[in-house]
């Protein structure tokens, strides 16, 4: 009976959290995002089936430094993430590449960006694909135009593996995510686009579409896709590998760019060599005349050359040391002074005048060093530090130096990834502190979380037994009783009414489980299931007092029968209290 109680829960349980995958699926596909803006949407029917060739063939595209940029915040559950794994593996098969065609990068974000591998680390598939299959997703944060950015400032670098731009090598960005950008992408993503950085936007589930619109290359509908789900994602390779998969214009010189062709996935444009300019017809260039458009800083005379220009003076001024700006020859221009420093003509004559970091002594040609941070002759914001020659600004901790060298900014910690929080950042006014995830608690370190036993803690809602698990917490109910739909109160089992008993006639239920009666005109066996007929029992009476001896024998029988499904039913509930106790250890 204990066995066919258990076999029966089992089942009721797995029944129950079918039922509820089923509603999860099911409010799932009625709030799919049908609200979208127009753009290309791909489901599992209608994504392009990838023929024979395209699965055979390798992709003949044209040499192309291309970064895949990857959401991997905490909204991209493992499974997902591995779909993704799959899908950059796909990718890296059906390219051409290699040293000089297609070289490949992936930068991984959420809230901090790593670089998982450059252009110049591998330079064939095997290594690279080996490489995607050991990226770890980073779990918080959506910091996208973080990522942009880095890829615009570290990744399409020669440093990095980059081809210059004068090869008219493409430079392609791929970005995969299914949320919202918790930073600015519009800003950066100009600057990326106008860098010549291609970039296609591939949003996934929950992505915001009007983000993905803001960082994508024109024309959009070309350059912005949409899956349902992680799981179609990788079928979006053919159509990657149609539009990557162009002819090399450029190689093949069928072009009329008069200077410099640079391929692109959907052609090619033209550029000029330095000191040269585009026409109006985007093709032939024409030597750039700097003088004449009045693009310079020369204070007299500017003197136009093949490449650039100089500068030059007037009869009767020389060209001062910043090559722009004209002085009248004079002593100072001739010579003949004796400032220490710096001499300073005038229109009858000259005074002297010290560098930065020094104060003229009273025989008006010398200098002394100034302390210029002592003086308070300085426009640091926070603090002064002198050196030998002048000063320099530095910040207070929690701040960075602005470009003007003087200013300081707030540091967010946080945004940038420079902390040791385990689990989330905090920034503050002046610095950040960590915090943990639900079900963790903080360790002393202030750093690192542990998971907290929240059974033991009481910071549960079980009406019954709480088990602590590695991800939280679930709840079970006592012999006899069977867990609700809400996963957290009990009620009763009446194994009668379930039919989960072996009663040949009648099932009693009782508090712990059940026993079995006969109907009028039965009586119960031995077996204490199964009935007979009282009319069927013959017994012949040889003996009265025998036959009674025989009935009070049959009834002490079924006493100590009753007696011992009662001491057994007593052993299986301290079982299951042991059972319990070591549960919540």
């Amino acid at each position: 009976m204990k066995e066919t109680w258990s076999g029966v829960l089992c089942c009721f349980l797995v029944f129950i959290a079918q039922v509820q995958g089923l509603k999860y699926r099911s409010h799932r596909v009625r709030t799919q995002r049908a609200r979208l803006p127009a753009t290309v949407r791909y489901t599992q029917a209608a994504l392009p089936q990838r023929s024979n060739v395209i699965q055979e063939a390798q992709c003949k595209s044209q040499p192309q430094d291309l970064v895949f940029i990857i959401d991997s915040s905490r909204s991209v559950r493992p499974q997902e993430f591995e779909k993704v794994r799959v899908f950059l593996a796909k990718m890296i098969d059906t390219l051409d590449v290699g040293p000089d065609r297609t070289r490949v990068a992936i930068i991984n974000y959420a809230s901090s960006v790593k670089e998982e591998f450059m252009f110049k680390t591998y330079n064939n598939k095997k290594d690279m694909k080996k490489a995607v299959y050991q990226i770890e997703p980073l779990s918080t944060g959506t910091m996208t135009g973080l990522a942009i950015d880095s890829a615009m400032r570290k990744t399409f670098t020669k440093p990095a593996g980059a081809r210059s731009e004068e090869l008219g090598i493409a430079k392609v960005a791929i970005i995969v995510t299914d949320g919202r950008p918790q930073d600015q992408v519009a800003e950066i993503s100009a600057s990326a686009r106008a860098s010549g950085i291609e970039i296609y936007a591939v949003g996934v589930d929950r992505a915001d579409m009007q983000s993905l619109r803001l960082m994508a290359s024109e024309p959009l509908d070309d350059h912005v896709f949409y899956v349902e789900t992680y799981g179609v994602i990788e079928m979006l390779t053919s159509k990657f590998m149609e539009t990557l998969c162009g002819a090399n214009i450029c190689a093949t010189g069928n072009h009329d760019c008069e200077q410099i062709c640079v391929n692109t996935p959907m052609g090619y444009h033209c550029k000029c060599h330095p000191g040269f300019i585009l026409n109006e017809d985007q093709k032939t260039c024409s030597l750039e005349d700097m003088c004449a458009d009045g693009d310079h800083d020369c204070e007299h005379m500017c003197v136009s050359t093949a490449t650039s220009y100089y500068c030059r003076c007037r009869p009767g001024f020389t060209l001062n040391e910043d090559q722009k700006t004209c002085s009248r020859e004079d002593m100072c221009a001739i010579g003949n002074h004796d400032c220490e420093h710096i001499c300073v003509s005038t229109a009858t004559s000259y005074h002297c005048r010290c560098r930065p970091g020094f104060t003229l002594n009273e025989d008006q040609k010398t200098c002394s060093r100034e302390d210029m941070c002592a003086v308070g002759n300085h426009d640091c914001e926070h603090i002064c530090v002198s050196t030998a020659t002048s000063y320099y600004c530095r910040c207070h901790p929690g701040f960075t130096l602005n470009e003007d060298q003087k200013t300081c900014s707030q540091l967010d910690a946080c945004a940038i990834g420079n902390h040791d929080c385990e689990q989330i950042c905090v920034s503050t006014a002046t610095s950040y502190y960590c915090r943990c995830r639900p079900g963790f608690t903080l360790n002393q370190d202030l750093k690192t979380c542990s998971r907290l036993n929240m059974c033991t803690a009481g910071n549960h809602d079980c009406e019954q037994i709480c088990v602590n698990t590695t991800t939280g917490y679930n709840c079970r109910c006592r012999p006899g009783f069977i867990l609700n739909e809400d996963q957290k109160t009990c009620s009763r089992v009446d194994l009668c009414a379930i039919g989960n008993h072996d009663c040949e006639q009648i099932c009693v239920s009782t508090t712990t489980g059940y026993h079995c009666k006969c109907r009028t005109g039965f009586i119960l066996n031995v077996d204490q299931k199964t009935c007979a007929k009282e009319a069927q029992r013959k017994i012949t009476i040889e003996d009265p007092c025998k036959c009674e001896a025989l009935l009070d024998f049959q009834r002490d029988v079924q006493s100590n029968f009753q007696a011992l499904a009662s001491k057994i039913n007593q052993v299986t509930k301290k079982i299951r209290a042991f059972e319990n106790q070591l549960h919540r250890f």
